[in-house]
């Protein structure tokens, strides 16, 4: 969640982010969501839509749960309520949610580069929030004003910290003036989306429960009684991706077997994280497709105590059991890391150290750097549960003491957020490539951001810290494959430092029925989309 995609692909990535897609078996599996520069596109979503019943309701379970944050597009980070505001918000230009290529939104037209460090954009005629507010330049400048921000401390910062400035050339029109030439303009554009400056300003609060914005649809239930999230028709809506169900109905379903039970008995039309073991059982007119994409599964090391020292954290990455992670664990649909982005992805290199289970090197590690008890925590979530009770036998054959404990993820964040000594190994799933695709923005979600390098790793001021910004930074600077080679040098680096670094990339599991849902596509980010589909009910 965010990102530029250079070849098309589908769906390994929502979850929510962690994050997971859609639909796997009957339909085939789908091609990797790739890195680098996203195509451009048209505006208009392609397929069939004739059959879709304009008054139509669409009814979809969702596994994650409602986050502690809102709904504010600054500041949430939650995998529902991002993937709520996909269908409710608008940026200047949005990614496809299937092939990741960019298209214009509320941009009239593609964003126009001036010269290296100027960029114009106008507005789409006729605009509205969905309250009948006009969509203003203003809003735009607000809108972006918000996430640069460092009071707002949002996580989004990072990701459009190449903009120095936004000014208003006419009242149609917005000037982007950029810190230094940047190639992913159109892409990055797409991560802040706009809101009406007077509603914001009126009461922030208020917004965050229910956003304004001037998407397809219009949230009317934030879920946070009913346990669903419902949404209806925006009817001021003059963009080129109209919904195509007057209503949207997203139950909150967190236990698997609920989810599936609730798809084959018609319940919902569409589930994201379907469990492995009913993958082969799902029969028509429910589809499946598993599709390859970044999310993934990580650990995240504590540096404020003993794994300061990168011993101690390349023992517990040379502590798992890889193969037995992934083929028992997650039914072969994972593949263990080789390096920090998977290889479909157009900026992979292998990595310089590619981590293999060897429990005799983790104990010496371990014993080198005088670690003789771990505190692991690690997220609940149902996707990868069969793999906890494999990494928690890994971590208690290392001969030291082990702490294990699991939380809700919100329960996770908001612990470690509290306690700087909560932990020490964290084991979670994460996806950001809900934002975007290319290699600077998805290591930039990790390894730039204060709220995870500074509060939550205690990495931020560490020398291997520095060289990641200033290679970053350089990086930025470079275009094609000079780029390449020095994000290439990047993964190396954190490779052998992982202060964050992924046990395994997956496929992301979804189901849904091909018979009552319209021109519905898997996808390889965290979350279901229903932008362009439709519904026969």
């Amino acid at each position: 969640m965010s990102n530029p995609i250079r070849s098309t692909s589908r769906r390994d990535f929502l979850k929510v982010t962690g994050t997971l897609s859609l639909a796997a078996g009957i339909a085939a599996s789908l091609a990797a969501c790739g890195g680098g520069t996203t195509k451009k596109k048209a505006s208009g979503a392609t397929g069939d839509t004739s059959k879709a019943n304009k008054d139509g309701a669409i009814v979809a379970g969702i596994s994650y749960e409602l986050g502690t944050n809102g709904y504010d597009p600054a500041t949430t980070s939650s995998a529902l309520t991002i993937a709520a505001n996909w269908h409710t918000l608008e940026g200047l230009t949005e990614l496809d949610p299937a092939d990741r290529t960019v298209y214009n939104a509320l941009a009239k037209e593609t964003p126009k580069k001036v010269d290296d460090t100027t960029w114009e954009v106008t507005l789409r005629d006729g605009a509205k929030f969905s309250d009948g507010a006009a969509v203003t330049v203003e809003d735009v400048i607000f809108s972006y004003t918000r996430v640069l921000d460092p009071e707002l401390k949002s996580l989004y910062r990072s990701m459009i910290g190449f903009i120095d400035k936004v000014e208003k050339k006419d009242d149609k029109t917005v000037t982007f003036k950029l810190k230094q030439a940047f190639s992913l303009v159109p892409e990055r554009l797409s991560i802040v989306k706009i809101v009406p400056k007077a509603a914001v300003e009126k009461d922030a609060k208020t917004f965050d429960l229910n956003p304004i914005g001037s998407g397809p649809y219009k949230m009317t239930d934030n879920g946070s009684a009913s346990q669903k999230v419902v949404f209806e028709r925006n009817e001021n809506y003059n963009g080129p991706r109209p919904a195509l169900a007057k209503t949207m109905t997203w139950q909150i379903l967190p236990d698997p077997a609920t989810r599936t039970n609730a798809l084959t008995s018609s319940t919902v039309q569409a589930i994201d994280s379907v469990p492995a073991a009913d993958l082969a059982n799902l029969k028509a007119p429910n589809k499946v497709s598993t599709v390859q994409g970044f999310g993934l599964l990580f650990a995240m090391f504590n540096q404020n105590g003993k794994f300061k020292d990168v011993k101690a954290r390349q023992a517990i990455m040379y502590a798992m059991d890889y193969n037995k992670i992934c083929d028992n664990g997650m039914a072969k649909l994972a593949t263990p890391a080789t390096c920090f982005v998977h290889k479909a992805h157009a900026d992979y290199k292998q990595a310089k150290v590619v981590y293999k289970y060897d429990a005799a090197k983790a104990k010496s590690l371990l014993s080198e750097a005088g670690v003789t008890e771990i505190k692991v925590l690690a997220s609940n979530h149902d996707w990868f549960s069969s793999v906890r009770a494999i990494l928690k036998e890994n971590f208690e054959a290392l001969g030291v003491k082990i702490s294990y404990d699991e939380k809700k993820s919100s329960d996770v964040y908001s612990t470690i957020d509290g306690d700087p000594n909560a932990y020490d190994v964290l084991i979670a799933p994460g996806d950001p490539s809900v934002f975007g695709n290319d290699a600077d923005l998805l290591m930039r979600w990790w390894y730039s951001t204060d709220v995870w390098t500074d509060k939550r790793m205690h990495w931020k001021g560490a020398d291997s810290y520095t060289q990641v910004q200033e290679k970053l930074d350089a990086a930025l600077k470079l275009t094609g494959n000079d780029q390449k080679k020095a994000w290439g040098e990047i993964f190396d680096l954190l490779s052998e430092q992982v202060p964050l670094y992924p046990i395994f990339h997956r496929k992301t599991p979804t189901a849904y029925n091909g018979e009552t849902l319209v021109n519905f596509r898997p996808i390889a980010i965290t979350g279901l989309s229903f932008e362009n589909v439709g519904s026969t009910k």
